[in-house]
């Protein structure tokens, strides 16, 4: 792939052990900053996600290289210290001790290039009395305290739509891997990353956690609950958002509306302080007045208002709606039946379109001196 000239990251290379979402995702962000990632995959079955389907594989894994190595071969780890030698990271999503168990812990790479840096992504981090316990996103937002923080009247425990302890860790190691990668080029001296994907979720939940406490017996009444800052129902069966933190917006929203439903005007809702007093209340109109209207008319009603109002779009509104479309983070792949994101910021000195190929296991072992993959179905590590 073409790489951004400007960037530090342009001559780096990353060898990418994980699997699945965080370990991927973080060496693809590299990635398309310009770093050059091979796949160290297992023989055979390869990583987990192409088991999931090729949508889900090439998700976080375009444009990488793909080397299929038995770890467990004297053979295998030969190939793979060669590779090291060569690196600037190696990132692993193992189990604490796996790497030390195969004799591929930091010491031994650091022996084969001392520049290295090994970035270990776990559920829980290398030490601590969770570090063996197995588990996953859902594990980790429990344990983050994530659901201990009221956040709606008409509150409940459901489910995220997305992965997001697993994304909080990638971002974390992602940043993480730049800096010691970095450093280690200017003095010389890699280092052991030990991301903790429970403590990547938990800098994001803590302080929201802490201060619900006190409020478990009486959840409605925490601060973090807020009645016109929620989703609503409307008259159609589908949702929008209304986003109201500062009192600006709750003023233009009674202005606009307060003419049809004058109970928006009520001196009681006027202040923020004076709505969280009445926040059954004020949660109770703002539900009564959405069920009004389809969601298509409250768009339009909207639509000249400075209020942070959202339709809760559709998997296909999402991708034909007019903003995601101009500034072109997601592209359709030509010739297949799924998308690509480019890096989710723009650089002013551009960066050029992701690598398109998903390599086939075991695609690159010729060219980094590897010994050639075991066939499909041959013996796994």
């Amino acid at each position: 792939m073409t790489k951004p000239e400007w960037s530090c990251l342009r001559d780096v290379k990353i060898i990418d052990l994980s699997q699945l979402l965080p370990g991927p995702h973080a060496t693809s962000l590299l990635m398309q900053l310009g770093a050059d990632v091979i796949k160290v995959e297992q023989p055979g079955a390869g990583d987990t996600a192409r088991q999931l389907g090729p949508a889900v594989f090439a998700q976080f894994n375009r444009g990488k290289h793909s080397c299929a190595l038995d770890l467990k071969s004297a053979a295998g780890r030969a190939a793979f210290l060669r590779l090291v030698r060569e690196a600037d990271a190696v990132v692993e999503g193992f189990r604490p001790g796996v790497m030390a168990r195969l004799g591929l812990d930091y010491a031994a790479l650091a022996e084969a290039n001392p520049a290295i840096v090994l970035c270990s992504i776990s559920g829980f981090g290398q030490t601590g009395p969770y570090a063996e316990h197995a588990g996953h996103d859902l594990n980790y937002l429990a344990l983050a305290g994530y659901w201990s923080v009221p956040a709606q009247v008409e509150d409940k425990v459901s489910r995220p739509r997305a992965r997001i302890s697993d994304y909080a860790a990638s971002g974390y190691a992602a940043l993480a891997l730049a800096v010691a990668v970095m450093s280690a080029r200017q003095h010389g001296r890699g280092q052991h990353l030990d991301v903790s994907i429970h403590d990547a979720i938990l800098s994001w939940t803590a302080h929201s956690a802490w201060a619900a406490r006190g409020y478990e017996a009486r959840p409605h009444d925490a601060p973090t609950v807020m009645p016109e800052n929620d989703l609503f129902e409307t008259g159609d069966g589908r949702h929008l958002a209304l986003g109201i933190l500062e009192n600006k917006f709750w003023l233009n929203l009674r202005e606009a509306l307060g003419g049809e439903f004058a109970a928006l005007r009520d001196d009681r809702f006027a202040t923020r302080a004076g709505r969280q007093r009445h926040k059954t209340e004020v949660h109770g109109l703002l539900a009564g007045i959405f069920r009004t209207r389809t969601l298509a008319a409250w768009a339009e009603a909207f639509g000249a208002l400075d209020i942070p109002f959202s339709p809760v779009l559709s998997a296909p509104e999402l991708f034909a709606d007019p903003h995601v479309q101009a500034r072109g983070t997601i592209r359709h792949v030509p010739g297949e039946d799924t998308i690509a994101l480019g890096f989710p910021v723009r650089f002013s000195l551009g960066l050029p379109a992701g690598g398109q190929h998903v390599a086939a296991l075991g695609e690159h072992n010729a060219a980094h001196s590897c010994p050639p993959a075991p066939p499909p179905g041959g013996p796994a590590r």
